[in-house]
């Protein structure tokens, strides 16, 4: 059975570019080819959430009346996201400038431009009210977070991915069903004690090493990496989310949803960009069982 996912947040259009590695402060290195790709973190948890997780999966966000914009929206419909509450506004659409190494690593620099301008009204509430799982990050103003936490129904699960880093207000943090964070995320907002400490639970994403679910009151689980092939890092974290909250809104449990969201993301580093790294929810299950997927 099919859950409802409604994602909050932002959409890029991702500048990628191959570099030896990242460039340090005052440094110019040559880099390889340019790629323009649909990209941003709400977009591409939404993509995650209905390509790869099956989830029936809403997009919150904003564009500009921009090309990029149509780009974004193209690629969020073709995986099946519904995309009739995403705003276009005259600022232009959000634009990450991206690195990648030849090991597959990358850096991010994110100019937001109409993702400062994502909003929740009566309509955008409706919806999130309908959903089984909210999913948000946060390159998209704090107070959308709150507005979206606020319009849930009783019972349905608030996720925050808390990315980028940044301190959160005590309502906030009181709203959160589940935080996901990487290793420095984590550091960065006190460690996993005193994150357990503001939220029910917590899932630390490690990368090619799998992740760490962690529940008030339970001993913390470790879900194993996948060892594939690094071609591309950027969105393999977004994959993760999605899937993982389209777990969840499914039924399944956090770990069991972070076992499945492991192996999509596993799957989404094999590939180049972002959105277009997404795999199939097929393609999930096949690699699960040990088929081969291309």
């Amino acid at each position: 059975m099919r859950g409802s996912v409604v994602v909050v947040g932002s959409a890029n259009v991702d500048l990628v570019v191959d570099a030896p590695r990242p460039p340090r402060a005052g440094e110019t290195i040559l880099g390889g080819r340019l790629r323009r790709s649909p990209g941003g973190k709400g977009a591409n948890q939404a993509v995650g959430a209905a390509l790869a997780g099956g989830a029936h999966t809403t997009f919150v966000g904003a564009l500009g009346e921009d090309e990029a914009g149509d780009l974004i929206l193209l690629s969020l419909g073709g995986a099946g996201v519904r995309t009739d509450l995403v705003a276009r506004t005259k600022a232009a659409t959000g634009t990450a400038f991206i690195t990648v190494s030849p090991d597959g690593e990358n850096a991010i620099v994110v100019a937001p431009g109409a993702n400062e301008r994502v909003r929740i009204g009566e309509v955008e509430a409706a919806r999130i009210a309908a959903a089984d799982v909210v999913l948000a990050q946060l390159e998209i103003p704090l107070a959308v977070v709150r507005a979206a936490a606020a319009a849930r129904k009783p019972g349905a699960l608030l996720v925050l991915n808390a990315a980028p880093s940044r301190e959160l207000p005590a309502d906030v943090w009181a709203a959160l069903d589940v935080l996901v964070v990487n290793e420095h995320e984590a550091a960065d907002l006190g460690g996993l004690e005193t994150l357990l400490g503001r939220v029910p639970a917590v899932v630390v994403t490690l990368g090619g090493d799998g992740c760490l679910v962690a529940e008030r009151d339970r001993e913390p689980v470790r879900v194993p990496g996948i060892r594939v092939t690094t071609v591309d890092t950027t969105g393999a974290g977004d994959t993760f989310c999605g899937v993982l909250a389209a777990g969840l809104a499914e039924g399944r449990a956090l770990a069991d949803a972070a076992r499945i969201a492991c192996v999509a993301g596993a799957l989404a580093v094999t590939r180049p960009g972002a959105q277009g790294a997404v795999p199939t929810a097929e393609e999930v299950a096949a690699f699960a069982a040990g088929e081969k997927v291309r």
